[in-house]
């Protein structure tokens, strides 16, 4: 009967150990993929950014001609989809500007928010 009784608490303590083993590798891991999601995120609104970096630099920067509808539309979007208020606010700056010194100036101002997000 004694015997019985040390192997039950035996296998009842290699059963707590490996429930705690268990827990704490569960723990890691859920730490390590709530990491990752994070990083994602952070890769698809870098990703998004340079989207409108890059359009903004082609289709008003280097343009030519006065920006068309379509393109201001698409720019639009594209700040919104980022879903950075800051950058938002740069960007309304920029297009709200009156004179062509308060747009240059929006303009260096958004641009440098932008590359700031980018290397978050």
């Amino acid at each position: 009967m004694r015997i019985k009784n040390i192997t039950f608490v035996i296998l009842l303590l290699v059963l707590a150990a490996g429930t705690v083993f268990l827990g704490l590798k569960y723990y890691e891991s859920r730490q390590a993929l709530e990491n990752a999601n994070r990083q994602l995120e952070a890769a698809r609104i870098n990703d998004r950014v340079l989207d409108f970096t890059k359009l903004f630099i082609t289709s008003v920067l280097q343009a030519d001609h006065e920006v068309d509808f379509e393109t201001r539309l698409q720019l639009e979007n594209l700040v919104r989809s980022i879903g950075d208020q800051e950058i938002l606010t740069a960007w309304n700056r920029f297009i709200n500007s009156q004179t062509e010194q308060e747009a240059q100036e929006a303009v260096k101002d958004l641009l440098e928010i932008l590359v700031t997000k980018i290397n978050e």
